[in-house]
């Protein structure tokens, strides 16, 4: 999401111009942008977030390619409902990532952790 297009007064060069420079920084890292969504918001007054704002009438919606194929939106909530979540190891054997390790008296050490797979 490109947040605060309120403080320039939704503006598309300004919206563009932030679109190539996350692109370049993406790219460096070794992803797609292709596989990112770019959305105009403002968080303050809610456009483009849950539904489509007149602010930003040239904004025609964000296109992102998946393994699934190209997938479309117009908002953020759009953009969060088509992220594909990860998939789960569920073949791998069992993990317990440790979180803390407590030392009771009287009962000893104690190991907090949660349980994965993979």
């Amino acid at each position: 999401a490109v947040n605060k297009m309120d403080t320039t007064k939704w503006s598309e060069d300004r919206f563009n111009e932030i679109i190539k420079e996350t692109s370049t920084f993406i790219k460096k890292v070794g992803y797609n942008p292709k596989a990112v969504a770019f959305v105009p918001i403002s968080g303050w007054h809610g456009d483009n977030m849950l539904e489509e704002s007149p602010n930003m009438p040239w904004y025609k919606g964000w296109t992102k390619e998946t393994k699934g194929g190209v997938v479309k939106g117009k908002t953020l909530l759009d953009a969060i409902d088509a992220i594909e979540p990860p998939a789960r190891p569920s073949d791998k054997p069992l993990r317990l990532p440790l979180q803390d390790v407590y030392k009771i008296g009287g009962i000893g050490t104690v190991p907090v952790g949660r349980v994965e797979t993979g």
